[in-house]
């Protein structure tokens, strides 16, 4: 629940940021009701804090004009990196209430000249940002909890629910955290495997920092073992290939966390873990060599299905 005296803060940074703003103006910046603004303005009113407000309609409510919190100066490209990451974070659905987006955004542009403000003013409204972002995005003392763990290298113990609705707790020292197709992950030694696991954190039911601390190994590859994590996340199908190529040209054209790749003789030996087969097959078949199809035997019938759709499209085309 975000507390009172933060949203009160964000009302006094929007006012200070605004010539005037209506209730359903600052209602919907704080996803609060009128009422509740209507609240918060008698509560900075009783502070001292000089605000008016007209009545009717149109009302809107306004700082007494010479009333200014000590401001901080950026520069342009600060004011706007600022801007850039404050609209991002909106957007990646991450769990921080609205209200603390907006009293950010809002003492940026209190702050700044009327001319870089405009500016800001404009990014603000022109630019959408679009991302592919699952809704699976972790609370954010969670972040915070791994990025400090991580930080100060200290183990964590952590509730975790895998893929299957298995729940299972264990000691776990966080090397990285990674953000990949719109899910956060977090990369580390697992005591309980005694190896390297990577977690969804958004599968994280609960984490609790621990006092013994750890080390971990020189130059981790922290993406590198997230793709690798996520390529051999089980799956209902287990497929193997043999591809006609280099593992230079796999690199190429197999994103990591698709599936395992490993040289074979000439070629290189290929392991998919997957939900569904048909994807699969629609994959192989736009590869640009050929391939060898080890396992499952049902990978056959979907090359198959797909080869005869496209002889009737072909067929069909021609005619």
């Amino acid at each position: 629940m975000y507390h009172p005296t933060t949203r009160l803060l964000t009302v006094l940074e929007l006012l200070q940021a605004h010539p005037q703003l209506s209730g359903p103006e600052i209602a919907q910046r704080l996803e609060v009701d009128v009422r509740t603004v209507r609240r918060y303005i008698v509560m900075l009113q009783d502070l001292g804090i000089p605000i008016e407000g007209e009545r009717g309609r149109h009302g809107a409510y306004r700082l007494m004009p010479g009333f200014k919190l000590p401001p901080m100066m950026f520069t342009d490209e600060e004011a706007l990196g600022l801007t850039l990451g404050l609209l991002i974070t909106r957007r990646l659905g991450l769990s921080i209430e609205a209200p603390a987006i907006e009293g950010a955004l809002a003492k940026i542009e209190r702050v700044l000249p009327d001319a870089l403000r405009e500016q800001v003013q404009a990014v603000q409204e022109s630019l959408l940002i679009h991302l592919n972002i699952h809704h699976a995005a972790p609370a954010s003392d969670l972040i915070v909890l791994f990025s400090t763990a991580i930080q100060q290298k200290r183990r964590v113990q952590l509730t975790y629910m895998a893929w299957n609705g298995e729940i299972s707790t264990r000691p776990f020292d966080p090397y990285g955290l990674v953000m990949h197709g719109g899910f956060w992950y977090t990369v580390g030694y697992c005591r309980l495997r005694d190896d390297l696991r990577t977690f969804r954190l958004d599968r994280v039911t609960n984490a609790e920092m621990l006092t013994e601390s750890f080390t971990p190994p020189a130059n981790f590859d922290t993406v590198g073992q997230v793709m690798k994590g996520i390529a051999s996340t089980p799956g209902t199908w287990r497929v193997e290939v043999i591809l006609e190529m280099t593992i230079e040209q796999a690199v190429q054209q197999i994103p990591p966390y698709l599936g395992l790749m490993e040289t074979f003789g000439e070629g290189v030996y290929l392991t998919i873990y997957t939900q569904k087969l048909d994807w699969v097959g629609h994959f192989l078949a736009g590869l640009d060599h050929n391939f060898q199809i080890c396992h499952p035997p049902e990978l056959c019938k979907v090359l198959r299905h797909l080869a005869a759709k496209i002889t009737r499209i072909v067929e069909a085309s021609e005619i």
